[in-house]
């Protein structure tokens, strides 16, 4: 069995195509990398782009620490294993790629991974002569162990699915071999988070305002009816026509219609004061 050498720190997940943000939350510099599976392997027809804010004549691109290719191109096909890293003028280094040549290499997709999404990791080998056994292993533990497969599918991956993998194969001509190890993180989905408390609320506010609605409704069906012999506010009565006796106080100023029609008048009580619901007339017919 071959043990990688634990001196070389485990690469962690590149994410093709995705921004990775600096500690004060501003864009940085970052690279794509095609095919998009990290660590990415020499067999394959490794391309890193590096992408960030400036011009592409402003890049320079590094590896192992040093100077790589030339200065202002922003493109790189990879010859060479290592660890690539690339800037532009103001931005800062962008977080280093992994390029490896070991027999056998565990690779995760270059890309973010969130939950609830699909996530395949793969076991590969140089030679392509990978046997019939190969494990797979999540914090030295044993996850799966397959028959025939070179695959594993992850799904949903939820956060306590993030940590350090390996796989383990039988090569045809090196027997058993292990992978050094890659740390996978899986990242909250905030955007379908986000969208899901704004659906939430927006039911709960609809909820609420349907039943306030049918309270209203309720409250309005039990208000007993209007009492129409019952004088309006104001001390005003409405009548068709209108009798007084002595015992009946007039106001001066109020002067009975002749022919019979609804109006208003106003009723003034005892000693000049505004007629109340306590005061004793006569007929008003």
């Amino acid at each position: 069995m071959s043990w990688p050498n634990p001196a070389v720190p485990s690469p962690t997940l590149a994410l093709a195509g995705w921004c990775p943000l600096s500690p004060t939350g501003t864009q940085t510099t970052w690279i794509i990398v095609q095919p998009p599976w990290m660590p990415a392997v020499l067999w394959d027809r490794v391309t890193l782009t590096c992408q960030g804010l400036g011009t592409s004549s402003a890049t320079t691109c590094y590896k192992d620490g040093r100077r790589w290719g030339q200065q202002g191109h922003d493109r790189l096909t990879v010859t060479e294993n290592g660890t690539y890293e690339c800037n532009r003028t103001g931005t800062g280094l962008s977080l280093p790629v992994r390029v490896s040549d070991d027999w056998l290499v565990l690779q995760v997709p270059a890309r973010p991974l969130l939950e609830g999404d699909t996530v395949t990791l793969r076991c590969r080998d140089r030679r392509n002569n990978l046997g019939t056994w190969v494990s797979f292993y999540h914090e030295e533990k044993l996850l799966v162990e397959l028959r025939n497969g070179t695959e594993l599918t992850l799904f949903p991956p939820q956060l306590h699915h993030s940590g350090r993998y390996r796989c383990r194969g039988w090569l045809k001509d090196r027997e058993w071999v292990m992978s050094a190890p890659v740390t996978v993180t899986v990242h909250v989905a905030a955007g379908v988070g986000g969208a899901l408390l704004f659906l939430l609320l927006l039911v709960g506010v609809i909820v609420a305002w349907h039943r306030w609605h049918r309270v209203a409704a309720r409250k309005q069906q039990e208000r007993p009816p209007p009492d129409p012999t019952a004088p309006p506010k104001g001390g005003k009565v409405p009548y068709t026509h209108g009798v007084s006796s002595k015992q009946a106080r007039w106001s001066p100023d109020v002067t009975v219609p002749q022919d019979p029609q609804e109006t208003y008048v106003e009723l003034w009580g005892s000693h000049g004061r505004p007629w109340e619901p306590g005061d004793i007339y006569g007929n008003v017919l």
